[in-house]
């Protein structure tokens, strides 16, 4: 074991971190974990081994959640005293920034094969207990470190989850019910922010789709159901970016986009994707913002902004398969001009993070218009010349229970009045689907939580409920125990 590469990386006239030198301890093995405030938030997890410690950076910390599998990316080894260092590295050095010992004590191995790619150990400390796996992926080392799993035990067999970054598909050669990938997922905060490290991007108001790229193309919605058939001008874009019919010689690849229609002054609209099928009314886009997957290489654990820049220079000029750009660090100035023209919002991302299939804070969305996904939960009677229906009532699923949020009557002409009625007939049931029924200004039809739609509103209020809300359209892309309330806090 050395520390030759600890040692090359540091200046210890000018950082308080210590020199150290390769020595056993005679007590048991201990581990540490330290919170690291650096030019990102991440958690340093450092078990001692053969006179050294051992160390993974975790971005998002150790979970005692057996469900986690959090992304540890293994670093050159540190010397036992650092088991107990914490304060600031100074800036210009090295790890700049705030360390701080989230929790420590004992660890007792039950395998220990660091050549193979797998550790499970028990862990005795304030925060940390129990049996955990350490689990090498079978991915290239990147420029942050080779990747690694962090799993807390009740998984059977830990060394399977390997296999979460692998592809288990052909790319372009899949069957409408095989695996298919997850989008990552953007946290909602409140206000915008300038960040050194962070991008920021245009919200686009569409159906958010995946891009697999091959000898055949499939298009797909966040829960894998195909756009194909519903988008076909897109599939015929991308098959000049693919294998089939490309003049440059094509590529295999999955991206990560939006589907929009653009008005005449270049905003993205959720209600003329809605009506696009019927009158085409509208320039119809897909604006790609990521690249998973190349040619046989998995990009997913490259920092975001490297894998931008293999997107920018692999993606050629077609009409309506745009790149979506981006600025750097500014985001307050970003969210300014994107109210100023009207746009839904923006997207604030972490250039350093990697592709990870879940909602992140490493991806936040800070919004100038309140929309909101709603599940569709009842409707009621039409007062006067209104045909069909009044309005909608509508529910967010909390805990996994529904709760009323509101009901819209406004958004609808009598085309749309009569396209959604006529998808709410087979779901009707007898029971109210909230366990307290809400008072509504007409009588009631209750529905099975299957259809979800989108609106926009004024505000919450302080009962939590959308004020004014507008009805936008339907979407198909969307399950509806995925739907949660956004942007409310309890006052």
């Amino acid at each position: 074991m050395s520390l030759k590469h600890y040692q090359s990386k540091r200046k210890f006239a000018k950082t308080p971190e210590p020199e150290g030198k390769v020595a056993k301890s005679d007590a048991k093995a201990v581990f540490v974990v330290q919170k690291h405030q650096a030019r990102t938030l991440h958690y340093d997890f450092r078990l001692e081994m053969d006179g050294v410690l051992k160390s993974w950076a975790v971005p998002k910390g150790p979970s005692m959640n057996p469900a986690d599998k959090r992304l540890a990316m293994m670093v050159e080894d540190h010397p036992l005293e650092y088991k107990d260092f914490e304060g600031t590295i100074p800036e210009g050095q090295y790890g700049a920034g705030i360390v701080e010992i989230w929790d420590k004590g004992t660890i007792e191995f039950i395998n220990r094969d660091l050549s193979g790619g797998h550790l499970t150990f028990i862990l005795d400390g304030k925060k940390l207990n129990g049996e955990f796996a350490l689990v090498k992926i079978k991915r290239p080392r990147t420029r942050g470190g080779e990747p690694w799993l962090l799993i807390k035990a009740g998984n059977k067999n830990p060394a399977k989850l390997s296999n979460q970054f692998k592809p288990t598909y052909e790319v372009g050669a899949k069957g409408s019910n095989s695996p298919h990938i997850k989008p990552m997922l953007a946290t909602l905060v409140e206000e915008p922010f300038d960040k050194k490290g962070w991008i920021f991007e245009i919200k686009w108001d569409g159906y958010r789709a995946i891009a697999e790229i091959g000898d055949n193309i499939k298009l797909y919605s966040r829960y894998g159901n195909l756009f194909n058939d519903k988008y076909p001008e897109i599939v015929e874009g991308l098959k000049k970016f693919g294998s089939e019919g490309a003049s440059f010689g094509g590529h295999q690849a999955v991206l990560d986009g939006e589907i929009v229609v653009l008005d005449s002054e270049g905003r993205s609209q959720f209600q003329l994707l809605q009506d696009y099928m019927k009158n085409k009314s509208g320039k119809l886009v897909y604006y790609v913002f990521d690249i998973l997957w190349l040619d046989g290489k998995d990009l997913r654990l490259l920092p975001l902004i490297e894998r931008k820049k293999i997107l920018k220079d692999t993606l050629p000029e077609i009409a309506n398969i745009k790149y979506s750009d981006h600025i750097a660090e500014k985001g307050k100035e970003f969210f300014a001009a994107a109210t100023k023209k009207g746009l839904e919002g923006i997207i604030a991302k972490d250039g350093s993070s990697p592709y990870v299939e879940s909602r992140t804070n490493a991806w936040q969305k800070i919004k100038n218009i309140n929309e909101q996904e709603v599940v569709i939960c009842g409707f009621t009677e039409p007062r006067e010349s209104r045909k069909y229906f009044g309005a909608l009532v509508l529910g967010v699923y909390d805990n996994n229970k529904l709760i009323y949020v509101g009901h819209s009557g406004s958004g609808f002409d009598e085309s749309l009045l009569k396209e959604i009625y006529d998808k709410m007939k087979p779901p009707i049931i007898e029971k109210c689907p909230f366990d307290i029924v809400p008072k509504t200004n007409e009588p009631a039809t209750w529905l099975k939580p299957k259809l979800v739609g989108q609106v926009k509103f004024a505000e919450w209020t302080r009962d939590g409920l959308m004020r004014q809300p507008i009805f936008l359209g339907l979407r198909d892309d969307k399950e509806p125990k995925e739907v949660k309330r956004e942007g409310y806090h309890a006052r």
